[in-house]
C-alpha cells in the first residue's frame, strides 16, 4: 500500500492505495502553520482512524500547490511511515505531453488529474476540478494536454461576495428549489450554485468546439458534488481522480526511489 496525499489550499487529501485501489480516503483543512509533528500526529490518526497501521505503507507520493508544506509533509510521511515520498514536480516521471507555452508553469494537480483521466477514461477529455480554483484541463484524443482554464472557486466566489458587500451573509452552499430567489439566501444559493453550473455549462461548448469533437467530461474536487449535479452536459463525478493519478506516477517512478 501507498500512502498518497493532495495538498490543496483549502484541503489536502489522505489516500490509501492498494492494488490499484482506494482502501480510504480522507480529508483535513490546510494550515501552513502547523509543524511537521503536528502533522504527523494528523497522518498517524487518519491511517489508524481507517483501520490501518503506519508499517503497512511501503512508501508515499505528495502532490502540492503549496510550496511552504512540502517540505513538512514529506518530513511528516517518513516520520510516520518510515519512508521517504516522492514529490511531483522537476525530475518526476509522469508520462504526459505537455503542450502548453512554459509546461513548468503546469500545477502538480493538475499534471496528477490529467494522468489519471488519460489512463482511466476515453479520449479527448476535460477535466475539471473543483477547489479553492474551479480549473478545467483539455487533453486531445492524442492524449496531449493542450492546456485550460483557471477561474475562481466556489468559496472564493461566495467569499469575495459577503465581503464587498455589507448586507450579504456568509451562507452554504447548497442549492435553492428554482433559479428565481425569493429571499436574499435563496437568491445567493441561486447564483453561486446555478451561476457556477452555468459558468461550467458554458466553457465545456466553448471548450469542446476548440477540441473540434465531443470530449469525455470528468469532474473532482471537494465542491464537484454541490456543483455539478446541476450542469445540463454528462459529467462523470470521480472523487479518487487525483489519488489513481498519484499511484499511477508513483509506479512509475519507484525504481528511481
Amino acid at each position: 500500500m501507498i500512502l498518497a496525499i493532495d495538498i490543496g489550499n483549502t484541503n489536502i487529501v489522505f489516500g490509501g492505495i492498494e492494488n490499484g485501489k482506494t482502501a480510504f480516503l480522507s480529508r483535513i483543512s490546510t494550515d501552513t502553520f502547523k509543524t511537521e509533528d503536528e502533522y504527523a500526529i494528523n497522518i498517524k490518526i487518519l491511517i489508524e482512524l481507517n483501520h490501518f497501521l503506519p508499517g503497512q505503507f511501503e512508501g508515499g507520493i505528495i502532490s502540492s500547490v503549496v510550496p511552504q508544506l512540502n517540505s513538512i509533509l514529506s518530513a511528516a510521511v517518513k516520520k510516520v511511515i518510515g519512508h521517504q515520498p516522492l514529490i511531483v514536480g522537476p525530475g518526476i516521471k509522469t508520462g504526459l505531453n505537455i503542450k502548453i507555452d512554459n509546461p513548468a508553469q503546469l500545477g502538480s494537480d493538475r499534471v496528477v488529474g490529467a494522468v489519471a483521466a488519460i489512463a482511466s477514461y476515453p479520449k479527448p477529455l476535460l477535466v475539471i476540478d473543483m477547489g479553492t480554483a474551479t480549473t478545467i484541463c483539455v487533453i486531445d484524443k492524442n492524449a496531449d494536454y493542450l492546456g485550460g482554464i483557471i477561474a475562481p472557486g466556489v468559496r472564493v466566489s461566495m467569499e469575495s461576495l459577503t465581503t464587498h458587500a455589507a448586507l450579504l451573509q456568509s451562507i452554504s452552499i447548497e442549492p435553492p428549489k428554482k433559479a428565481v430567489g425569493t429571499n436574499t439566501t435563496d437568491s445567493m444559493r441561486s447564483g453561486i450554485v446555478f451561476g457556477n453550473a452555468a459558468m461550467i455549462d458554458g466553457l465545456i461548448d466553448r471548450l469542446s468546439e476548440e477540441l473540434g469533437s465531443k470530449p469525455t467530461i470528468i469532474a473532482t474536487g471537494g465542491l464537484a458534488s454541490k456543483i455539478i449535479p446541476y450542469c445540463k452536459h454528462n459529467i462523470i463525478i470521480d472523487d479518487e481522480l487525483q489519488l489513481k493519478g498519484l499511484q499511477i506516477i508513483y509506479n512509475k517512478n519507484k525504481s528511481a526511489k
